[in-house]
């Protein structure tokens, strides 16, 4: 006998529950020692992201059992699955990097076939990496079933040993996997010592979780309950915590709730909801791959939410918030300062939310913050009337270099920092920028060019943080630019602009460039231009052989550049909600 009003005969479940047709696959359910009341209640999908190959991901398992609890108490049947990922610490600075984003379009594809194929009713997932959040969002909004996330929470900082071999700066202050990529280019400019080195890489991570800064994690978390997906406050607490189980088992019950009341990824993630993310990722000065991860959101729901949309927003959000890399603290401080909640709380005094969003927790984000009695701290969160800088952390970018558009973070960085011209100095791959940024081959004063690492011409557009970590520890970071049309972690500081569109491998002015060119990159104005006629870059284009020829003929990756769309698009390998001839939950 069913405790809760739920109807089966409406659920996705029913295919595989009711009925004597069905009595073979009941007989499946009790092998696994499934109840006959279990059977016949929904059935719940339990997501994680979990595997071994790095700290963000080492706690989901744990956590999901908390989760699993929660589905529980609400009168569901939890069914556990994991799918991949790839960690971006881990794979960052090689070949592997080229699986990272691709990695997020496999997790969607995943998690949608896993549901689809057992015909779960509703999912709570859990994500701790940078492309796992998105992928994992991407999949509730496609399948569009009652759906809850939750973040796997953040690193705990290092801290350094005082000890001669270690350098003071180091010392008495938080560290984070930042500090170990911008170390690498100290030592290679013989500022830092080999033992040195070797002391910081063993206690700048701590713990399990998620990189501790504002990078693309904590920025997608973030994401993730100014969205509505996740529960307020859910994202804040560390991984180490172990009473993170309370919102793993508040999320279990939660979407419950959701299946009672019929309440859908897709009433959730609406475009207003997507604008009240943006906003908090600009406040918060968060990563630049938000740019990229919101529109791909946006296109499972069949809504148009371009990179142009995000950072027009950017534009007039002011940055409020003083977290890593471009401010001070970690997330962390972040949540013992009272999280994304109090953080709204702030944007809603300016008028800057839309309060009548539908969250995980069948309230509105209006009732939801009415429940929030803390107050900005002036520290970590300041108050909006009197912010960091007016203007948003993350800037887009337009002009004749990048007619499809271009995003730069300025968070941290003064203003006479954000307008940067000089003579472009072109590479063909990020191999080859780190090799001559190792060698200091390079001018202070030019415009660093890394092409053909788009999304196709990549193929698998990627990040480009040991290069720009290495130029920071050389203490290079304000004295050149960088742009590409790969991405940059969100670890990234410096005047670095990424997802210039369209990509060097469609053609795109960023392949026509040569060494010498004259590039002006004003984030103050949104510009990203230049020294050429119009004339001249069509002739360029006349002359132009076509796409840089990839070891990549073959798989996942070739498979990926085959499909894959426009970076302002959200890089997105399929034609999404707007193509629909049937929504899941309703089959």
């Amino acid at each position: 006998m069913l405790k809760r009003p739920f109807d089966k005969s409406k659920l996705p479940s029913r295919h595989v529950t009711e009925g004597p047709e069905r009595a073979p696959h009941r007989s499946y359910y009790y092998a696994m020692g499934m109840t006959e009341e279990e059977i016949h209640q929904p059935l719940v999908g339990v997501a994680t992201c979990w595997n071994e190959a790095a700290p963000c991901n080492i706690a989901l398992n744990r956590q999901a059992q908390a989760v699993k609890m929660g589905v529980k108490q609400g009168f569901g049947t939890p069914r556990e699955f994991t799918t991949i990922t790839v960690t971006d610490g881990i794979a960052m600075g090689h070949e592997g990097m080229r699986s990272s984003l691709a990695s997020r379009e496999a997790i969607a594809d995943t998690v949608e076939l896993t549901m689809r194929g057992h015909c779960y009713d509703a999912i709570v997932g859990l994500a701790g990496c940078d492309k796992s959040l998105p992928g994992m969002m991407m999949a509730m909004v496609r399948l569009n079933v009652p759906s809850v996330f939750i973040y796997g929470g953040s690193i705990l900082p290092g801290r350094a040993p005082s000890v001669p071999d270690v350098p003071e700066e180091y010392r008495n202050r938080d560290l984070t996997v930042q500090d170990m990529f911008e170390a690498v280019g100290k030592h290679q400019n013989h500022q830092l010592s080999d033992a040195a080195l070797d002391i910081l890489e063993r206690v700048a991570c701590p713990s399990a979780g998620a990189c501790g800064g504002q990078f693309t994690a904590n920025t997608m978390a973030c994401v993730s309950e100014a969205i509505g997906l996740a529960l307020f406050n859910s994202s804040g607490m560390p991984a180490p915590y172990e009473s993170r189980d309370q919102y793993g088992e508040a999320s279990g019950r939660a979407v419950m709730d959701l299946v009672e009341m019929n309440i859908r990824a897709r009433d959730i993630v609406t475009r207003k909801s997507l604008e009240n993310a943006a906003r908090v990722v600009a406040c918060t000065g968060g990563s630049t791959n938000a740019g990229l991860h919101m529109p791909a959101i946006a296109h499972e729901a069949g809504i148009e939410f371009f990179l142009d949309d995000v950072c027009e927003i950017f534009r007039d959000t002011p940055y409020f918030v003083d977290l890593k890399p471009g401010g001070a603290y970690v997330a962390k401080d972040l949540y013992e300062s009272g999280g994304v909640p109090v953080v709204m709380k702030e944007l809603r005094k300016a008028g800057l939310i839309h309060e009548d969003c539908m969250t995980a927790s069948g309230k509105t984000v209006g009732e939801e913050l009415d429940r929030v009695t803390r107050e900005a701290d002036g520290r970590v969160i300041y108050p909006i009337e009197t912010p960091i800088t007016k203007t948003g952390g993350v800037v887009g970018l337009k002009g004749n270099l990048a007619p499809q558009g271009a995003i730069v973070k300025v968070a941290g960085m003064k203003a006479e920092e954000q307008v940067f011209t000089g003579p472009a100095r072109v590479f063909e791959c990020e191999e080859d920028a780190f090799a001559a940024v190792k060698a200091r081959a390079y001018k202070e004063g030019e415009v660093l060019v890394i092409r053909n690492e788009g999304p196709a011409g990549g193929p698998g557009m990627r990040e480009m943080l040991a290069t720009t970590a290495a130029l920071s520890g050389q203490g290079m970071g304000k004295k050149v630019a960088l742009i590409t049309d790969g991405r940059f972690s969100g670890a990234t500081r410096g005047f670095c602009v990424g997802h210039v569109g369209p990509e060097a491998a469609h053609g795109g002015p960023i392949a026509l460039l040569k060494d010498g060119d004259m590039i002006t990159i004003d984030a103050i104005k949104g510009e990203l231009s230049v020294a050429l006629s119009d004339a001249e870059l069509a002739t360029r284009k006349a002359d132009w052989k076509g796409p840089r020829d990839t070891i990549y003929a073959s798989g996942a990756l070739w498979k990926y550049a085959q499909l894959v769309g426009e970076t302002y698009k959200g890089a997105v390998t399929h034609p999404g909600g707007q193509a629909e001839k049937h929504v899941y939950a309703d089959l």
